[in-house]
């Protein structure tokens, strides 16, 4: 019964595409939709009643990357810059982390546990002050924002392999693995949980992460010495192409090495953001979500109408600084 639910929510992810980043636009948008239903009463209802908003709009933090100055660093965290154990040492506040290596470096080098404290007090204004556009805005965001700090690659400067003769990893780790086998996967998390120190759970998701980095490569690497490109790569029709990816064969066989972790991460990644939301909520005095707007306003409509023809209109050869090979 588990499965078929978990098909039902597959179901809305393919009928829609975007340029992926990240999770995807498949692994963003399930993952969204997943925390939905981790959430209580108090919650759940209005949620459920903006579930479409909140799986479309996952993945608006990828589109504004070459739009928005200043969005892209907002996706990641080269941890390995800051040297070892880096991810226990680096300041859990931006200012002093700021006052520590400068703002221009911490651009560069990427800003996500951060970024997700900031974006967790905005969300919980916004229920302070029962704004729906903003809720509904801020939680698609959060969430897109928190499943990029589960992800091992968006930890290292190695983000794409590109520097150990890996380049692709990225997208099969992230994106052909759970499209390929996530019918399968068990990603129910339980119910959201309060965080007393939000802070220090997004910091732990990064730490989590990074001590994936190293198995992520050495797998992929082992498996290639072992098979050769020829049997790594094939070809398979999307639209009216046929697109050069990695086979199948390849696929299974890396994600059986991994031993569940790309689950393991969407499950832990979908539980912590319901996690997070509800820790808004109730911070935010717990409003009753049922005496709000039910729907995002037209003004929030209009918004994003604008926004994804602007979006439209970037050219796809176009790039923005960090992790954007």
């Amino acid at each position: 019964m588990k499965k078929y639910g978990f098909l039902l929510l597959l179901v809305p992810l393919c009928l829609v595409a975007l340029r992926a980043q990240a999770w995807g636009f498949f692994g963003h948008r399930l993952l969204n939709r997943l925390a939905v239903y981790t959430l209580p009463p108090g919650m759940i209802g209005f949620y459920k009643a903006n579930i479409e908003y909140l799986t479309v709009n996952a993945t608006r933090p990828d589109s504004r990357r070459l739009l928005v100055p200043g969005e892209a660093p907002k996706h990641f965290l080269d941890v390995d810059r800051y040297g070892d154990s880096a991810e226990f040492k680096l300041p859990r506040k931006y200012a002093d982390a700021v006052a520590r290596y400068g703002e221009d470096s911490l651009l560069r080098h990427g800003i996500v546990p951060w970024n997700v404290v900031t974006i967790k007090n905005q969300l919980t204004a916004a229920f302070k002050a029962k704004d729906t556009d903003r809720i509904l805005r801020l939680s698609a965001d959060m969430g897109h924002y928190i499943a990029d700090a589960c992800v091992p690659l968006h930890t290292t400067r190695n983000y794409n392999g590109q520097l150990t003769g890996q380049r692709g990893i990225h997208g099969l780790w992230e994106s052909r693995l759970p499209e390929l086998l996530s019918a399968d996967y068990d990603l129910f998390s339980g119910r959201a949980e309060y965080l007393p120190d939000p802070t220090d759970a997004i910091w732990k998701a990064v730490i989590r992460s990074h001590a994936a980095v190293d198995s992520v490569l050495r797998f992929e690497k082992q498996l290639t010495a072992e098979v050769g490109d020829d049997q790594k790569f094939g070809y398979e029709e999307r639209g009216n192409k046929a697109i050069r990816t990695y086979s199948r064969d390849f696929s299974k066989a890396y994600h059986a090495r991994l031993n569940g972790q790309v689950e393991r991460q969407l499950r832990y990644a979908s539980g912590l953001i319901g996690d997070f939301w509800f820790t808004c909520w109730v911070d935010g005095g717990s409003p009753d979500l049922r005496q709000l707007q039910n729907a995002p306003s037209l003004a929030e409509q209009q918004r994003l109408e604008r926004e994804a023809k602007e979006t439209a209109a970037v050219p796809a050869a176009g790039s923005a600084p960090g992790h954007d090979d």
